[in-house]
């Protein structure tokens, strides 16, 4: 395969895409992007802005976004104007989407064609904050890529292996059957910190892990021999850890409360839960976990101390799913970040047998906790987009 291999991931408000090289082995480790750009702010009301940066984190290209370019297609158009002007720019031989939902149907990465994309617009309403932006990614790439392969790439196909057991809700078997299940999602994200983390600690991460992926978006897997187990996000991405604006784990009997006796229609209820909860909701400030550290107001203190407090239990939780634990990842925004918050979680797990070195924590070294720790804990970066590009060029290497 010759040419290059362009990443998509369109959010509500932004778009990550990177560029890789088409060409590879095809081995396990993940390919290195010769250049990643990030378009945020989009939509009305919002200062868009277009990065570019290399492989070292250098900015190549660092411009706002006006008019059309502040749609997700335009903000696109912008970005390969500019991969355009490049020397040896090349051509662009598929383009790889991360999609939240796959389903029952989509367990593994699949070149999108008419009918692909119809089955994935039925999804929408089970992941309303990411599958409508996905496909409008997808659409956008194909307007702008006449006739390039699309391959999907999808955030619930990492879990599909899991036990039945893990999969299943206490409710007949039929609404099991028709698809109302366990999903699991941030697929892509665990991917790629089991691909990192063998290539640190291999005999480790082919033994009981935890992964926690903290960010606006927060879940927990368990991983076991490199495959997941349990994980916290359920039949949507509203389930399980406190997140930015999302409730997280919630008695179904509080959305028949708001129907029945505040008058609440489903569409208030969903707003509600995935757009006005989380530490949103309980800080009255901010969704932004930096913002709250910085916040001298008692509910940002509380919205904290209930997002750490939220994945210290599910710790606990998976721990049992594994039968016990042997090392914990932090990834994400906040996991990556938050080296306060991390140390706060890492001491609350003492009891699992986790020693932290708060020295190498706030240092910012891979490894946070002592060598004598019976449980080590660490932070890796995660890299959907290495990921996208691995699987998108195994689509098109089977193809032929």
């Amino acid at each position: 395969m010759t040419g290059s291999l362009l990443t998509l991931n369109a959010g509500s408000s932004s778009i990550k895409v990177a560029l890789f090289d088409a060409a590879g082995d095809g081995g396990s480790a993940l390919p290195a992007a010769r250049w990643s750009g990030q378009a945020d702010g989009l939509g009305a009301g919002l200062k868009a802005r277009l990065r570019v940066r290399d492989a070292d984190g250098r900015t190549l290209h660092d411009v706002p976004l006006e008019g059309a370019q502040t749609s997700h297609q335009g903000a696109l158009a912008a970005l390969l104007d500019w991969h355009a002007r490049q020397s040896g720019a090349g051509r662009i031989a598929a383009v790889g989407h991360r999609i939240v939902h796959g389903g029952a149907d989509f367990v593994a990465p699949v070149r999108i064609d008419a009918g692909v994309l119809e089955a994935l617009a039925k999804l929408e309403p089970l992941a309303p904050l990411h599958q409508p932006h996905n496909l409008a990614g997808v659409r956008a790439a194909m307007a702008a890529f006449d006739g390039v392969p699309q391959v999907a790439c999808f955030d619930t196909a990492f879990h599909a292996v899991q036990p039945e057991v893990n999969r299943r809700f206490a409710l007949p078997r039929e609404l099991h059957d028709a698809g109302v299940r366990r999903y699991g999602f941030h697929g892509l994200s665990y991917e790629s910190i089991v691909a990192q983390f063998a290539g640190i600690a291999p005999e480790l991460a082919q033994r009981c892990v935890i992964v926690a992926h903290l960010g606006n978006g927060a879940s927990m897997c368990a991983i076991a021999q490199g495959r997941s187990v349990a994980t916290t996000m359920t039949f949507s991405p509203l389930d399980g850890l406190t997140m930015g604006t999302r409730c997280g784990h919630l008695d179904a009997a509080v959305v028949l409360y708001l129907m029945r006796s505040r008058g609440m229609s489903a569409d208030e209820v969903e707003a509600l839960l995935f757009r006005r909860s989380g530490l949103l909701g309980i800080s009255g400030v901010s969704s932004d976990m930096r913002v709250l550290e910085a916040s001298a107001e008692p509910a940002a203190a509380e919205a904290i101390g209930h997002f750490a407090e939220q994945v210290v239990q599910h710790m606990g939780s998976l721990a049992a799913a594994l039968r016990g634990v042997e090392a914990i990842v932090f990834t994400g925004g906040i996991g990556e970040n938050g080296g306060a918050l991390r140390e706060r979680i890492l001491e609350d797990c003492e009891w699992m047998g986790v020693n932290v070195d708060a020295a190498a924590n706030r240092s910012g070294a891979a490894r946070l906790t002592t060598a004598e720790s019976p449980v080590s804990a660490w932070v890796l970066r995660t890299d959907e987009e290495a990921v996208i590009a691995r699987h998108t060029a195994r689509v098109l290497r089977a193809a032929g």
